[in-house]
This record gives C-alpha cells, structure tokens and sequence, in this order.
C-alpha cells in the first residue's frame, strides 16, 4: 500500500514539471451585461406601465373617492415599467387621484364598488409616490410621478408640446415629460384594464430641486406652490393666505393656501417670513430701487424667457391673468425662480382671455395687481428683452414655434401614438385637430388653417404686431 501511494506521488510531480511550459486555464469570467440607460423624459420613446391593485386597495381608492374627491390618500400599488428590453417592477408604490377640475373617478359611479365581469372605466389622472410605503425608494432618481390623460385635447399634445417648447427654449425649470402607455390591473379580474395614452410628466418637489442643483445650488431654499384657495389667489399683492395644505377627508375640516409650501415643512415660519418681504419689497419699491430689487433677488433674463414662451403658447390660467398654476423657489443661491406648470388647456383653447392667439403679449393679463411680470415690463430695457424672446420664438430658423416646425413634432408624435389611442374606457378614442369643446375659439387649428384659423399662425401674426 505504502509502495503504492509513493508511486502515485512521483508520478503525479513527474506530470506537474513536465506541463509547466503550458499556460494555466483560468475559468472564465462571468459576463456582465452593459447596463442600459432609461431615457425616461423621452419624446421618441413611449413606455408601458402597469399600476396593479390588490382588490381591496381598489375599492378603498374609489370611496375614498366618494368620500371626499379631493383627497390625498395613497393607496398601495405594484408599479411596472418596461421599454424595449428594460423591465423594472417597484412594489408598494403610493397611487393618488389628480387634478383640480379634471379630478375624475377612475370607474363606475359615487358608491359603487369594482365591477369585475363589466368594469366602467374614466380616464383620470394618477399621483405616484415610490417612497410612501417604502422609505427612500425610488424610480430613475425619482420620488414621485404625475401620469395624466388628455382631458379636452383631441390632439393629444398640447401639455407634451408646451412643456418640450421650454425645453427647446432653454428654460430648464419647466418639469420634463414624455408619453407614455398605461395599464391598471386589479388582481383577480379577467384581465388588466388597457387606460390608453397619458403623460408622464416630473413632479416639481425636492428631486426635481435637487436634479437642478447645479443651475441654483446645493443648498435646498423653499418651494411654493402658487395658485387658487376661496377668495384668494397668488397675485404677489396679499399676504393673508400662506401655509401648508391640509387635506382631511372631511372636505370641511382641509385647508387651503394661495402659497402652499412644499417642502422644509417644519420651518414654515423662516419661509413664510421670506416669502412676505419678497412680496412685500415688490409692492413698496418702485423705481430704480424696484429695479436693483428685482435683479438681484431673481434671474431676469430667465423669467421673461420663460413667461415669452408661457405667453406664446396662449397659456392663460396662469399667474398674469389668473394668479394661478405656477411654483416659486428662493434657491440656496439667493435668487427666486418661476416654475412654470400645468399647461393643458393651451394652444388655442382658452376661456378667461377673448383670444389667446391675438391677445396684446404685452398686456396679456391684468395691468393691475400682478406686479411680478408688470411692474417688470415697466422698464423698456426688460420690455426689450421679453419682446426678442417672443420673436425668438417665432423666427422659422429657430424651429422652436413657427407652423411648419410645430406641426412636424405634433405629427411625428401623433403617428407615433396613433396605434395606441384605442383604450378600455372608450374615452378620447379618437385624434382630431380641435381645441376643447367649450373654448371661446373653436376655429383654432393647430395643423391647419390661415392667420385667422391656426393659432400658430395668429399667435405670430400678433408677436410681429408689437411695436
């Protein structure tokens, strides 16, 4: 045995000198796919995403709903997400209704419970929070998400082409968008429910801060939310409205804000002290202390940017004539900048205006009591430079808001949608050249028409009239 065992050593040495000329066989590396990018705000792409509910959660969502439309509550959900070859599942995501006059009850009628065998879908718009059941989760750097159907657009792109106008244009503090497919599933039912096209639209909150960091600072000032509560409005003139929503589902017991602040909630006192001296200092200076005021506290050159292209686009439930639908920021950097939001009823659909497409851009609003963008155009060098920013817009080689480049991107995105329209509510089934049914001008076109009838075509016809 011993004999045995030594043979078995010399040989096994033998054959280990006799190879070692030979290179050793390493295993072979495990491959790791290449990791692919989402391009999530991507206006040539078109995502699917599913919201799946369990039965229970669905039927909370909609007597929630019953209880009190404009609730807040979230309920639990599965998020997926897929685009090609790329697939992301998020369970215990937070889904709440949307909207103001377009919230909706996304099936049947007040106190009736889910309808498997003969569902009653409503398009509506969905809230996503990724984090509320799940701390610090997030989607592509994101916490939340606004997903909202095409109420009274026919067209299918009025909010997806303003929203991409300030992009084009420069003006990086409107939120990002892109289209998107969307299914709801509850579980259990014979299949998922196909909702259509939506909008998938970046929520204006602490991600959407920090994403801009670099153009306004690291440091996180405070965000405002400005718009309609009862009697009052964010006109930059009062101050008696200012704080924090509070939604109750005892619709009597919820508080509303012209200034609703978003975020650092806990320090609402140091922001409502800041935001009364900045409205304060915008009543009482006037002049050339206006003016020192007014430049140093905000990016002016911006601001006009951006109300030259809110204007161009006929948005006008806005803050110049309606104190409504906007955000503002005092970044870290000491400067304050205007969000621009909400921009549905646009491009030719308008109500508190005669004519959104031939209304004066320089007096687009009320003269009185909106001194952020008044008081402004006082001086003729800030005249100036929102004048060139409207004829910027227009000028044909900019390819940013003259009839020829707009109607290529609405077609392109129509051609591109049009195969999905189609959906399980029987809602906005069809895609026509129309402005809503109740706007004061009905004649608007956006793809066809003469100066009269495109409101392109109006909308520059009355830019070059400024004199």
């Amino acid at each position: 045995m011993k004999k045995y065992l030594l043979l078995t050593l010399l040989f096994t040495i033998f054959y280990s000198c006799s190879n070692e000329s030979e290179p050793k066989k390493e295993p072979p590396e495990p491959q790791t796919p290449p990791e692919t990018e989402i391009s999530l705000f991507n206006l040539d792409r078109m995502p699917s995403i599913t919201l799946e509910f369990e039965l229970q959660d669905w039927n909370k969502f909609l007597s929630n709903f019953d209880e009190n439309p404009q609730n807040e509550k979230k309920l639990p959900a599965t998020y997926s997400f897929s685009d090609g070859d790329i697939s992301i599942t998020l369970d215990s995501i937070g889904v709440k209704p949307r909207g103001n006059t377009s919230r909706r009850r996304p099936e049947g009628n007040t106190g009736e419970a889910h309808n498997a065998a003969n569902p009653d879908w409503h398009h509506c718009h969905f809230g996503l929070d990724f984090s509320q059941f799940r701390d610090k989760q997030r989607f592509e750097g994101l916490n939340k998400l606004i997903l909202k159907w095409f109420k009274d657009d026919p067209n299918y792109c009025r909010e997806v082409f303003c929203y991409n106008l300030f992009a084009l244009n420069g003006v990086w503090t409107a939120p990002r968008v892109s289209y998107c497919r969307l299914t709801v599933n509850v579980k259990g039912d014979p299949k998922p429910a196909y909702f259509g096209i939506y909008t998938m639209i970046e929520s204006i909150d602490e991600d959407f801060i920090e994403y801009r960091k670099s153009e306004w600072s690291n440091a996180q000032g405070f965000l405002w939310k400005g718009g309609w509560a009862g009697s009052n409005n964010a006109d930059f003139v009062s101050t008696e409205s200012i704080g924090i929503e509070d939604v109750k589902m005892d619709a009597s017991k919820s508080k509303y804000y012209a200034y609703d602040l978003k975020n650092r909630k806990d320090e609402l006192d140091d922001a409502k002290t800041q935001l009364i001296q900045f409205i304060t200092d915008i009543n009482t200076k006037t002049g050339a202390d206006f003016k020192t005021f007014i430049s140093e506290k905000m990016d002016i050159n911006l601001f006009l940017k951006t109300y030259a292209t809110n204007v161009a686009a006929g948005m006008w439930d806005d803050y110049w004539v309606n104190a409504n639908n906007f955000y503002f920021y005092f970044a870290g950097n000491g400067k304050a900048y205007f969000i621009p939001y909400d921009y549905d009823n646009t491009l030719g659909t308008s109500l508190l205006i005669n004519d959104a497409g031939t209304q004066n851009p320089l007096r687009w609003g009320k003269m009185d009591g909106r001194p952020l963008i008044t008081k402004i155009l006082e001086f003729d060098d800030f005249k100036i430079i929102y004048i060139n920013y409207l004829k910027i817009l227009i000028a044909p080689e900019n390819n940013l808001f003259d009839y020829q480049s707009a109607k290529t991107r609405i077609q392109g995105w129509q051609t591109m949608i049009q195969p999905y329209v189609s959906n399980d509510s029987g809602e906005d089934m069809t895609i026509y050249d129309a402005p809503a049914a109740w706007s004061n001008k009905s004649e608007y076109r956006l793809l066809s028409g003469s100066e009269q009838t495109n409101f392109f075509r109006a909308k520059a016809a009355s830019i070059n009239s400024i004199k």
